[in-house]
């Protein structure tokens, strides 16, 4: 939608110029008004506008000062172009006809202002903006299509290890190597949130480039690599420290560069981009760091192999009453006091075994645990969705501990199951046998109180009603054969007289025990004429 703003500093022209183009233009205009020139300026500054209609007498700063201003103003971005102007005015003066024509007014409107001018002058300007957004987006693609053909053959160049000197005369035309910085440095940057996330690329990019800009830095070439992080080419070095420096002044703590050492052939482009890369992974290690130097990474670093029977033992004591000994565990394994001095592939390794060894083999013990656990677990499974070493290794602790609890809880539950599962099968054969909890929890020898609990978590009911589930059920089975008298079955399953029997039996069947022998024998051949059992 197009943006329009009125500036007249009579309300009811305002409104009555607003209100026409609304009824005539419905939704293809945005549209602001201001009641002078200094107001509107700072509307223009604030909201921006591609259309300004405005009257030329009006006090404070009029509409002849105002397109000055606007004539001098900034573009709010690089393809827009100034504002197109209409004039309004009560008078016919040489001298306001001369300013429209100086500063390319698209029309120069007498009030009281005619609605077909006004119409006329407004399709003039939509007309006008889109042949200007239609040059301005060939432009763009145009320039886009050549800076992609740069990136992909200067991303080619990083990736490569041998060099055809025809091949490399050909490629440093087309990326223009000859402007390059001499000597260039290569950086690699990537930003990293507080919770592992990651900038996008893209935004990455824009950041990386007006940030060096602004620094003055001489900057050869931007693009993004395979990993979408931002490689930067440019110079001088000093350059990459005031980029970093510039990052902490905006707070941008999440944003890490690896440097290279300098280069000045086309052929040490790769080496330094690989050393760049390298640079950047050691931010992982170093929590306050911001910025890495290859020239100050060390070049040897110790090679230790992966701890696995460490590993199998932190696996093994999960669960269990070691609790301590998880956290000496992973510092051993990790060899945090060695930390600073570590290769980064070690960590990478030892934290790939953990998925693998413990993590993995845990789940696929004892199922998935909460939801905020499965979280934690699916974001320690990659070392690298941390900002710092540090940060990844206090998840992968909570992590441990949490897992330590569920571990604690499965086994504690499964042990409860089986004391249940006992109560139970107790109550099968005994419920003819004067039976309450009292008993029952005696006898798997756990607290009243508990077992009560534990008990309806189990059975999905109340130790009474499953007793008493339980004893109508047996009696069914003993009505059913038809030899017993109801006072016999009541004694049978446990009652200690007809009367609650029946009262029990009514509340679970919705009919009397009576009743239901009634329902069951009729017509059934299998008795002929014979009486079935009288009660009592």
């Amino acid at each position: 939608m197009t943006k329009l703003m009125i500036v007249d500093d009579e309300k009811n022209i305002r409104l009555g110029l607003k209100t026409m183009i609304e009824r005539e233009f419905s939704e293809e205009f945005e549209l602001i008004t201001a009641a002078q020139g200094a107001e509107a300026l700072e509307l223009y500054r604030a909201e921006g506008a591609e259309i300004v209609v405005t009257d030329i007498r009006m006090p404070i700063m009029d509409g002849i000062t105002l397109i000055e201003r606007l004539a001098s103003e900034p573009l709010p971005n690089a393809q827009a172009g100034k504002p197109l102007v209409i004039i309004l005015s009560g008078y016919e003066d040489f001298e306001y006809a001369k300013a429209a024509i100086r500063y390319q007014a698209v029309d120069y409107l007498l009030k009281p202002i005619r609605r077909d001018e006004l119409f006329g002058a407004l399709r003039k300007c939509k007309d006008t903006l889109t042949k200007r957004s239609q040059i301005a987006e060939q432009l763009s693609v145009t320039e886009s299509y050549r800076q992609q053909v740069q990136s992909g053959i200067l991303l080619a160049l990083l990736l490569m290890n041998d060099f055809e000197e025809e091949e490399m005369k050909l490629w440093s035309a087309e990326i223009g190597f000859e402007r390059y910085t001499s000597p260039f440095s290569v950086a690699v940057l990537t930003y990293i949130y507080e919770d592992g996330s990651r900038m996008k690329k893209d935004e990455l990019k824009s950041l990386a480039e007006h940030m060096y800009e602004s620094i003055d830095g001489q900057l050869n070439a931007c693009l993004l690599d395979r990993e979408g992080r931002v490689v930067l080419v440019g110079g001088p070095q000093s350059k990459f420290a005031e980029l970093s420096n510039l990052a902490a002044e905006k707070e941008l703590d999440g944003l890490l560069i690896g440097i290279s050492k300098e280069g000045s052939r086309l052929e040490e482009l790769a080496e330094c981009y690989r050393q760049a890369v390298e640079s950047l992974s050691y931010t992982f290690v170093f929590p306050k760091t911001r910025l890495i130097w290859f020239k100050e990474l060390p070049a040897e670093r110790p090679r230790y192999t992966v701890p696995k029977e460490d590993i199998r033992k932190l696996g093994n004591i999960l669960g269990t009453n070691q609790d301590k000994d998880i956290g000496l565990l992973l510092h051993e394994i990790f060899r945090i006091d060695q930390l600073a001095g570590l290769d980064i592939d070690y960590l990478s390794a030892v934290s790939k075994r953990i998925n693998e060894q413990v993590l993995d083999e845990v789940f696929r013990m004892y199922g998935e645990a909460s939801v905020e656990v499965i979280k934690l677990y699916r974001k320690v499974g990659d070392l690298f969705n941390f900002r710092h070493f540090h940060d990844y290794f206090r998840s992968l602790e909570q992590l441990l501990f949490s897992l330590n609890e569920y571990i604690k809880e499965i086994r504690s539950a499964h042990s409860e199951n089986g004391d249940m599962k006992d109560a139970v099968d107790y109550i099968e054969n005994n419920y003819h046998r004067p039976l309450n909890m009292a008993i029952v929890s005696n006898y798997v020898s756990l607290n009243y109180s508990y077992f009560s609990e534990a008990f309806k978590a189990y059975t999905g009911e109340s130790f009474v009603t499953y007793l008493k589930k339980v004893r109508i059920r047996k009696a069914k089975e003993l009505i059913g054969t038809g030899s017993l008298k109801l006072s016999e079955i009541s004694a049978a399953v446990g009652f200690e007289n007809t009367r609650h029997f029946s009262r029990v039996f009514k509340e679970l069947e919705g009919i009397s025990p009576f009743e239901y022998r009634g329902k069951l024998f009729v017509g059934n051949e299998r008795f002929g004429n014979r009486e079935v059992p009288e009660d009592e």
